[in-house]
């Protein structure tokens, strides 16, 4: 196997002292490009700065169109995707994926359908599951694939959607992901691949297309996946179910796209987000018949205050209802 020269890396909380240690023991003259997502948003990040700070390698945020060379180590800058065609690294403020820019799965598939076997994809702790269908991408194009032990990780829950969704070449803790990641760049040879984990390699490399694009035609998404009943919970539109199960993802012709957990967590806060305005809206009518009630008894009209006193009851009775209804929705497994 030639030596890899590119490793991608995504990680979202709990994967900021991961990177402090892999900054401080990547060797100087590493001869690959580490390209690496963490989700910022739109906050303003000195990572770079750190990292440069921290080890061996140069950290910078690229500039849009840059080309990549080994020995650095590239960071997405707040509220940007970055992807990786050919030999240059590129800027996209396109559509969040997984309620995330930058995300993850953005920079691994690109780098996979450019580089295929060149690619080493790495998975870090992180909440929900960015990462999953990027390192499942990687898996089918033959990169090698490494995920941080869930057992080592503040949140556990991007790699073991990762490890489901692709498994994994080698599963490593942060003391070890330097070594494994230097030993996949020269050449270290892929663990045994289970079967459960192949991929339909074209229509990874159509999706893969398809995000490159402003505007999606719906006959584009028709080609790859399935129309589905739910809709966006970012904008609305509607949704397709990918027709590869690995991962379960859904993807809107506006470019918003959702592993199954992000797709879920966006749903539960929606559906809790609609409960708060009905709260809203029947304690105002509360609010609104205490008002009539005390009109009402001002002016003397014993029978409109009863009324307005049973439309106070039955609010207040619907307002609890509804505040029940939401312990179940606020909580959330990591």
């Amino acid at each position: 196997m030639d030596r890899r020269d590119i490793v991608v890396v995504g990680g979202s909380r709990g994967a900021f002292g991961v990177l402090k240690t892999l900054a401080a023991n990547l060797p100087p003259d590493l001869p690959a490009a580490v390209c690496i997502v963490l989700h910022v948003g739109r906050h303003e990040s000195v990572l770079p700065q750190l990292m440069s700070k921290w080890g061996a390698l140069p950290a910078i945020h690229p500039a849009d169109g840059e080309a990549w060379t080994s020995g650095r180590i590239y960071v997405a800058p707040p509220g940007r995707h970055m992807l990786l065609w050919q030999d240059e690294l590129r800027l996209d403020e396109g559509a969040a994926e997984n309620f995330s820019r930058p995300a993850a799965d953005p920079l691994f598939r690109s780098a996979a359908l450019s580089h295929g076997q060149r690619v080493v994809g790495v998975v870090l702790s992180g909440d929900l599951d960015d990462g999953a269908a990027g390192l499942a991408t990687v898996r089918a194009h033959g990169g090698y694939c490494i995920v941080q032990d869930p057992a080592d990780c503040e949140a556990p829950s991007m790699p073991r959607s990762a490890l489901a969704a692709a498994g994994a070449d080698i599963v490593t803790t942060t003391q070890q992901l330097t070594q494994h990641i230097v030993e996949a760049v020269h050449g270290a040879p892929p663990r045994h691949r289970r079967e459960g984990h192949a991929m339909m390699t074209r229509e990874l490399d159509v999706e893969a297309r398809i995000a490159r694009r402003e505007i999606v035609q719906p006959e584009d998404l028709d080609r790859i996946a399935e129309r589905s009943p739910l809709t966006c919970p970012d904008c609305g539109g509607t949704l397709w179910r990918m027709r590869d199960d690995h991962p379960l993802r859904y993807r809107c012709h506006t470019g918003h796209a959702f592993s199954a957990l992000s797709l879920e967590d966006g749903r539960e806060k929606a559906a809790e987000n609609a409960i708060w305005a009905a709260i809203r809206a029947v304690n105002e009518r509360v609010i609104f018949a205490r008002e009539r009630q005390q009109w009402a008894e001002r002016v003397g009209d014993e029978q409109r205050m009863k009324i307005e006193q049973a439309r106070i009851d039955e609010g207040t009775k619907l307002v609890e209802t509804l505040r029940q209804t939401l312990q179940p929705a606020n909580a959330h497994e990591t």
